[in-house]
């Protein structure tokens, strides 16, 4: 059964362990690579997690796709808001 605070979303997204080479180099998972699309020559963004002590990688091209929808979003609430008043 899945812990309904997180709803599935920590197993969901486990894809196993890696180990910090010499170089600082990480290997991310194969079946990582194939569900999320990333190939070789894919640039990533590396952020520190806003609450725990680790990184979090993301595709450059989807970050700014999510960024994108979610300005497009904050611009409609804003004309909502600017409706109502």
């Amino acid at each position: 059964m899945k812990n309904k605070t997180n709803c599935g979303l920590l197993e969901d997204g486990f894809y196993g362990t890696s180990t910090v080479g010499e170089r600082g180099q990480v290997v991310i998972p194969a079946e990582a690579r194939e569900q999320l699309g990333i190939h070789p020559g894919d640039k990533l963004m590396v952020m520190k997690h806003p609450a725990h002590p680790g990184v979090m990688l993301f595709k450059i091209e989807s970050a700014r796709e999510f960024i994108d929808e979610f300005l497009k979003t904050l611009d409609r609430a804003e004309k909502a808001e600017e409706g109502k008043a």
